[in-house]
């Protein structure tokens, strides 16, 4: 039984499921119980449910099964429209998991909540994830892989992505499998230096019945835009027609630039029905350029996914960020609340910051895995 009981409020801040994912993790870490109230209090339809895939809630309620598995924990109250679970946390077991959403929930928040997990495990863990690769408000299974990847490995962690099926709205039917290796200890990072921008490239792509001039459409329309602002380096957008390994029907974007410090950075789109081709190109590219302008490390959407790493991590982090989203402060306020990491944030004040450039700086608690 679980020597610590933690609370936690699901309606503060952001009051959505990153207070779930990180809440859960955490507690499944540090071998602790916890209780979540006001389940996504925040949004238009709260608590947990299967029953609007819209909202690709399938992904809270099949992250948190996946964690409970895990970790041979209890899990209370995880039911249809359910607003407070509690989660009581065993030992991790390294073994082979499978979550699925059912739906095309997102695999990538899937993989959110169970990496860290899988990171304090006795031995190795492969998590096959179902659902959606490429859902709306989620990130991409290729931000995943080129972005997310790469950064998350400075801490020390070593993890293989491999996607087997890609899954579109509305069916999903995706599939990644994800192989982790345990660390006796996170590593901190320190990016703070972005560079230069070396590297641009992506792909846009087509699945199913729908024509490949869409994919071509998105590539130029993006290439032009970054065009406007970067006028000197090659950029490789590579169009994509995806047969064989994609269910359903899909369109989308995603574009990545890499700086001379070995920050990365990235902006995506997906098509939707109604929408031209090139306006998808175009919202992926500006997205790109605007992460690139506040001369920060990180983008938005990697900026709180590495909170939970800092905090865990032994010695002080620092990131150098653009502003910091609500997201970024709901991982900090629930990696404060549920361990002893301390947080500060600063405005970056050196001749490369603008009025959008911050320093996140963290003193990590240094989380040992007492399974190795």
């Amino acid at each position: 039984m679980a020597a610590t009981t933690y609370e936690m409020d699901g309606s503060v801040m952001e009051g959505g499921g990153q207070i779930l994912r990180v809440s859960a993790a955490l507690s499944c870490i540090q071998g602790a119980s916890i209780k979540i109230s006001k389940i996504r209090a925040g949004r238009s339809t709260p608590g947990l449910s299967l029953t609007s895939i819209h909202d690709f809630k399938p992904q809270h309620l099949s992250g948190l099964q996946l964690i409970r598995d895990m970790c041979d924990g209890n899990l209370e109250g995880a039911t249809v429209g359910s607003s407070e679970i509690t989660l009581t946390a065993g030992k991790i077991k390294g073994e082979n998991y499978i979550a699925d959403t059912h739906t095309a929930g997102s695999v990538g928040l899937l993989l959110q909540v169970s990496l860290p997990c899988a990171l304090f495990a006795d031995g190795s863990s492969e998590l096959c994830l179902k659902g959606g690769t490429n859902a709306e408000m989620a990130p991409q299974i290729d931000y995943t892989i080129k972005v997310f990847k790469p950064i998350a490995e400075k801490f020390g962690m070593q993890f293989d992505c491999d996607v087997r099926m890609r899954g579109y709205y509305p069916k999903g039917g995706g599939e990644v499998v994800v192989k982790v290796n345990p660390v006796k200890e996170l590593s901190p990072i320190n990016m703070t230096e972005r560079g230069n921008i070396t590297k641009i490239y992506g792909r846009a792509f087509v699945a199913g019945v729908l024509p490949f001039k869409l994919a071509k459409d998105m590539s130029t329309a993006a290439v032009r835009t970054i065009r406007k602002e970067i006028k000197d380096l090659y950029i490789n957008i590579q169009s994509l027609q995806e047969k064989d390994k994609a269910c359903g029907n899909g369109n989308g974007i995603i574009i990545v630039a890499e700086s001379s410090t070995g920050c990365i950075f990235a902006g995506s789109s997906l098509g939707k029905k109604g929408v031209y081709a090139d306006k998808v190109g175009i919202e992926a590219a500006e997205m790109l350029l605007r992460n690139i302008r506040h001369n920060g490390c990180v983008d938005e959407f990697l900026q709180d996914q590495l909170i939970i790493f800092m905090a865990l991590a032994k010695g002080t982090s620092r990131m150098r960020t653009g502003p910091i989203t609500l997201h970024t402060q709901t991982a900090i306020h629930v990696a404060e609340q549920l361990t002893k990491a301390k947080f500060v944030i600063r405005k970056a004040d050196d001749e490369h910051a603008n009025n959008d450039t911050y320093i996140i700086e963290c003193q990590g608690v240094g989380a040992t895995n007492s399974n190795l």
